[in-house]
Parts: C-alpha cells; structure tokens; sequence
C-alpha cells in the first residue's frame, strides 16, 4: 500500500489531503511493514474515545497480537529538570547504533484546566526523532494517573508489532502514581540529581521501592563529585528497602545524559537484568501478571466511564458538588446519593 493509496487530494488542490478511512486489513499491514504513517495512525485510533472507534481497535490490536511482546520495556521516570528526554536522547542513539530499533512513548502533562499538552518531545529529541531506526509517540497523559495514557499497553504493543525491540516509556515524573508505569514495564528506573540530602527526603518511598535502578544524571563537569556522593547516599537508602524485582539488587549509578558517560553501562545494567530475570522466570511472571493487571485495569475504566456518562449522575453532579463544597453535605453521603442514581439507572435499563 502507497501513501498516493492512503491520502488523496481534495477537488484537485494541492497541499489539501483527505486521509480515506482505513480497513483492518490497511491497519495491520501497515504496522507489520512499519509504515509509520499507518504506525501513528493506528496508535491514533487506539487513543480514540469515540464509541465508532472501539471495534476496530480491538479487531487491529487482536490481529497484532502474536507478533508484540519480543521487546524490552523500559519505564523511565524523574523529578522535573533531571534530564529524563536529554537521557533517552543519549541511551537511543546509542541502542540504533549497537542495531536495535527503539519506540519512545513520551507522555506530556495534560492540563487539568484546558485537556491540552504540549507534545514537545520530538523538539527535546532532535538527534534520535532524525533517525529512521527510532519512532518517538508524544502523547497527552490525560490527566492518567502516573503521567502514561490510559491507552500506553496498547500503544507499546503495537509498537511491538512494528519491530522494535526496545520500548522506552519516559513518564511526566515523581509526584504521580508511578505504580501505573511499573504495571507495563519489564525494567524501571528512576533517575534523580546530583545532591541527594533534602532530595533524598522530598522523594516517596513508595517510589524507590519500585525501582530496579536508580541513576544519578548530571554527573559530569563540578557535579561529578556530587553526584558521586549522591549515589553513595541513595545506595544506603536502597540498601534498607525491599527489591523490587524478586532476584535483583537495586542498586545506585552515576551517568550524564549530556556527554553519554555511564549511559552505555545503564543499558548493560538492563541487559544483565533480561537475562537473569528470564532465566529464573520473573521476567516471563511479571509479564503474565501484567496481562492480568491490563484486563482490571480496562474494567476499571470502562465502569468509570459509564458512572461519569449516566445521564442522572451529569445532571445530579453539579448541585451536589456545590452542597460539598458549602459543607452541607458529606463527601461520603454525596458519593452515596451519586451511586444510588447510577445504580437506579441501570435496574431500569435492565443492567444495560
């Protein structure tokens, strides 16, 4: 299939293309040759809300289906200003030269206010957006919780199907649930800066303990002495938690995104982590659990979804926010009151 089969001119006028709707055959023969107009397409239509979009969707990611799941996938997740898309610059073009053909899933704050992101992270990433072996997918989080996008699994298989084989999840940062990346990744690693002390202080628990690495970046000029000491510090830390993966040390590491020191030694770090975790059989375990966590996951979503779009929970929503706000009314009653009409709703309906 050619793009002159895919996009057409519109009355003749050059410069303005009409796209025809894709087929499940286009779609999938698109990914599988890794078109990567289809590519992003594809992701589009798995990112789609529209009720008219769903079956294809799932008849595309259903057909995809055997031919994802042979890459390494990696979450990667930092404080703001740690150098998370400098870092996966570096790490990228690295893994294209070594013969590896990497995706980056790069999702960006969606306002809570407006629903918009900027998408910018093809700007922060020109060297490894320029190389063909590379497909970079800015997409808005959506207000997701752990800053990925409710459709990220799906996006990683896809990207999967296409032929690459390293999966590189860069997340809005520390702050957000992170669990939710941790829920889709083989490995994950939590880059910090140089200093430690009071950073160390400000950074969850809940996040260190679900690190299989954590990287300290900057590492390079008058930060390398503090970096180093940063490591030492965030070793001692990590030395009294629990691994994160049955099997592997989490251990601490200095790199620089900006010179590519220690980047290299970070992806050995990940390659002695597939081998011993596939060898035991956590690799494949946590895979599995995976798949498991992907089906409540979409349950979750798809009951949200149907609580917030019946019509008595919309029209009720606005009045009894505002008697919670003027403490007229517990949030615990107010949650109550809201279930009952959802619930009321769908006895009348039959339970449809």
């Amino acid at each position: 299939m050619t793009r002159k089969q895919i996009d057409t001119p519109v009355n003749g006028m050059p410069g303005a293309i009409k796209r025809r709707p894709l087929t499940q055959e286009d779609y999938v023969a698109g990914v599988l040759s890794n078109d990567r107009t289809i590519l992003g397409r594809t992701i589009t239509l798995l990112e789609s809300n529209a009720p008219k979009d769903y079956d294809l969707a799932r008849q595309v990611l259903q057909a995809l289906l055997p031919k994802t799941g042979n890459s390494i996938r990696v979450g990667i997740t930092g404080v703001p200003g740690v150098g998370k898309s400098t870092f996966i610059e570096a790490l990228g073009c690295f893994l294209i030269d070594a013969g590896h053909r990497v995706a980056v899933l790069a999702v960006d704050p969606s306002s809570t206010i407006t629903r918009g992101s900027i998408l910018g992270d093809k700007t922060r990433m020109e060297k490894l957006a320029a190389r063909p072996q590379c497909f970079i997918r800015p997409s808005p989080s959506g207000g997701t919780l752990g800053g990925v996008t409710r459709k990220t699994r799906e996006t990683i298989r896809v990207c999967e199907a296409a032929g690459y084989d390293v999966i590189l999840v860069e997340t809005i940062g520390v702050g957000q649930n992170e669990g939710a990346v941790r829920a889709m990744v083989d490995f994950f690693l939590l880059m910090l800066l140089p200093g430690g002390g009071d950073e160390l202080q400000a950074i969850k628990r809940g996040v260190m303990e679900i690190a299989d690495a954590v990287a300290v970046n900057k590492a390079d000029g008058p930060n390398k002495e503090k970096a180093e000491l940063g490591r030492e510090e965030y070793a001692r830390a990590l030395h009294y938690l629990p691994p994160a993966t049955r099997g592997w040390q989490t251990g601490a590491y200095t790199c620089s995104a900006s010179t590519g020191a220690g980047v290299p030694e970070i992806w050995a770090l990940i390659e002695d982590f597939r081998r011993i975790t596939r060898s035991s059989g956590v690799f494949a375990e946590r895979r599995n659990r995976q798949q498991v966590d992907w089906v409540f996951t979409m349950i979750e979503d798809h009951l949200k979804e149907s609580f917030f779009e019946d019509p008595q929970v919309k029209a009720e929503i606005p009045a009894i926010t505002q008697q919670v706000m003027k403490d007229e009314l517990l949030p615990t009653s107010a949650a109550e009151r809201l279930l009952e009409l959802y619930y009321s709703t769908r006895e009348r309906s039959g339970g449809k």
